[in-house]
């Protein structure tokens, strides 16, 4: 990711956190329109042309969305093509990105984290429907019903929201990978870290709340954990947070042992 990328989607994501009015439906139309512009590569590169004026910018915006889209995501559109990004692509997946941050504002309530966490798991589990989601060549409409079926009732609307829309643009990109990247700035717009525990047994009540409050003070803002029991790790733990990685599980000091005999 270009610097120029970097400060962009810092700039869009304070936007938003100024912007009033934000409600699912501001989330979905974003979505609308990352799908719309990625979908048009002259359109893209006439809203990621740095050489282009910023109000001439703008107005390919109010021309292109300004009469079906509300004058709230207007408005963060505006905000959005008005940055400097390091290539067209950015634009389109920091729209996304956008579109993602607006669906955690929205349903503020619900643990979207969490919902994502699962769904990464469930997909993980499933390669066929790994293979149905992921697929450039799927109807993308079709992919979008597909999620609103397999996700129930009780699944919060912002994750329905965010999964059925992601998969419809998957782009380059695995379907675990969006997934994953979801659940990172749902938890970066709500002010914390999603750490993911692999552990031989399930930790006890008493030790989640040990462990997410000593991860919280290591990286100084809230962690929530989401675990997943792996036998093979025989004992301790591996905590992922982004790209950190602690391995303290009996497995990877077995694995560091022999490979030191070996030598």
């Amino acid at each position: 990711m270009g610097s120029a990328t970097t400060q962009a989607l810092g700039e869009i994501a304070a936007a938003l956190s100024a912007t009033s009015g934000v409600d699912l439906a501001t989330a979905d139309e974003l979505f609308t329109a990352a799908r719309v512009v990625g979908a048009s590569s002259p359109l893209s590169g006439a809203l990621a042309d740095p050489s282009a004026s910023s109000p001439s910018r703008a107005k390919v915006v109010a021309d292109v969305f300004g009469r079906d889209f509300s004058p709230v995501t207007v408005s963060l559109l505006t905000t959005a093509v008005q940055q400097r990004w390091s290539r067209a692509a950015d634009l389109v997946e920091g729209i996304e990105e956008l579109a993602i941050r607006a669906a955690a504002k929205a349903d503020a309530a619900a643990d979207i984290e969490g919902e994502l966490f699962a769904f990464t798991r469930a997909v993980a589990a499933n390669p066929s429907l790994e293979l149905a989601l992921g697929s450039r060549l799927g109807d993308a409409t079709a992919k979008g019903r597909l999620i609103e079926t397999l996700l129930t009732d009780r699944t919060a609307a912002g994750t329905k929201l965010i999964v059925a829309s992601i998969v419809q643009q998957p782009g380059e990109r695995r379907i675990r990978q969006l997934l994953s990247r979801a659940m990172r700035i749902v938890s970066d717009e709500r002010g914390r870290a999603v750490a993911t525990v692999v552990t031989a047994t399930p930790l006890t009540r008493s030790q989640a709340n040990k462990l997410a409050t000593l991860l919280s003070t290591k990286y100084g803002r809230d962690v929530s954990l989401n675990t997943v029991v792996d036998p093979g790790v025989v004992g301790g733990l591996r905590i992922q947070i982004a790209d950190d990685v602690i391995d303290a599980s009996i497995a990877s000091r077995l694995a560091d042992l022999r490979q030191r005999l070996a030598g």
